[in-house]
């Protein structure tokens, strides 16, 4: 019977293992009135997320190469269990929904499933935009805009350096079902994060800078994204500073799209979203929420965040930091991906780190 017992604490323990403790959540940060909480966890590395067309929380698990589903059917802010939808798939990170179709971007293409409810089989994969560039930064993003075209994100192969391949560094734009592909925007090192504005339908995007000109150079970015325009990358940074290891062409750079917003050189700044619901205070609304995944090109580490950008007439004005304590001093335990606003109201966030993805809520 004791051996029993001992068992019995070795499953608990090991079961509990799985979890960050109450004591791990609470250390994170957020502001007086919201909550933090665990809305699904032992997902492995999960990165982007995106809503079904019945409202289920869907995720990418990049390292698995598996898409699940989290449904939430009680709405009690836990997902009631992980349902493995599509398997297989080589460092899936993109997913978006659109009309009956499931998108999902890979490491080397772009797919798509039937899709007709989280409890019933998806249908056979398709692959419909084929042989993307493969290594460097290798994830693709994927947004649908208002004007019902696939809008992907393609990153660069390196830190610096003139591509080959012009479809790399690059925003491309193509018919839902993958043909007229063509480039849409250029000059974007890593444009991991996309979002759509919920008034103008503008297309914004985060943007890695990169590496190897000290703590502070160059900045982080969020960009509006507009067809036909170069964002600098790699001739220039910022606010149309030139990079000396391109030997700054000015002549380039002066024709370049200026960010709409510069952040904290190497955030690491991927998902983002408005906050278009009303779940959380007035002051909130239309505000934009970026991840950031943390740094590694820093003597002092930072990022590992999330942060709320103050808009105003459409534009932001400021930023601050509203879900933080995953960096305690260069201890990293976890690295915020993506941002989603659930039906609820709530935010989630989605950690490639611990495997967990958070909910959080606002309750005076």
């Amino acid at each position: 019977m004791e051996c029993l017992s001992h068992i019995f604490k070795i499953i608990l323990l090991f079961i509990y293992s799985l979890f960050p403790s109450t004591a791990e959540v609470n250390e994170i940060t957020v502001p007086d009135g919201f909550h933090i909480s665990i809305f699904a966890g032992e997902l492995g590395q999960p990165r982007f997320m995106a809503l079904s067309n019945d409202d289920v929380v869907f995720t990418t698990l990049i390292n698995s190469g598996n898409i699940v589903a989290l449904p939430d059917i009680n709405k009690d802010g836990i997902a009631d269990k992980i349902i493995v939808k599509a398997s297989g798939l080589k460092s899936p990170n993109g997913i978006a929904f659109y009309k009956d179709w499931l998108y999902i971007g890979e490491s080397h293409q772009v797919v798509r499933y039937i899709y007709s409810g989280y409890d019933q089989q998806l249908g056979e994969k398709e692959v419909v935009i084929s042989k993307l560039p493969k290594g460097g930064h290798s994830t693709k993003t994927i947004l649908f805009g208002k004007d019902n075209k696939l809008y992907l994100s393609i990153g660069s192969s390196c830190n610096v350096c003139i591509e080959k391949d012009e479809r790399r560094a690059a925003i491309m734009q193509f018919n839902p079902d993958g043909t007229n592909g063509k480039i849409y925007a250029r000059g974007l090192k890593n444009s991991v994060g996309l979002t759509l504005h919920p008034e103008t339908g503008e297309i914004w995007a985060s943007d890695n800078g990169r590496d190897w000109l000290g703590d502070d150079l160059p900045p982080d970015e969020i960009n509006k994204i507009k067809e036909d325009k170069h964002y600098g990358w790699p001739y220039c940074y910022g606010d149309r500073v030139a990079d000396p290891e391109k030997g700054g062409d000015r002549k380039i750079c002066i024709s370049t799209e200026i960010p709409v917003f510069n952040m904290q050189a190497h955030s690491v700044p991927l998902g983002l979203t408005f906050y278009t619901a009303t779940l959380f205070p007035k002051e909130y609304r239309g505000d934009l929420f970026v991840a950031f995944h943390g740094s590694w090109n820093r003597s002092i580490p930072t990022g590992y965040k999330v942060v709320r950008i103050n808009m105003r007439d459409n534009q932001p004005v400021s930023i601050q930091d509203f879900a933080y304590g995953w960096l305690k001093g260069k201890r990293r335990t976890g690295r915020p991906v993506d941002v989603l606003i659930n039906t609820d109201g709530s935010l989630l966030v989605s950690d490639d780190d611990s495997g967990y993805i958070y909910r959080i809520h606002y309750e005076k």
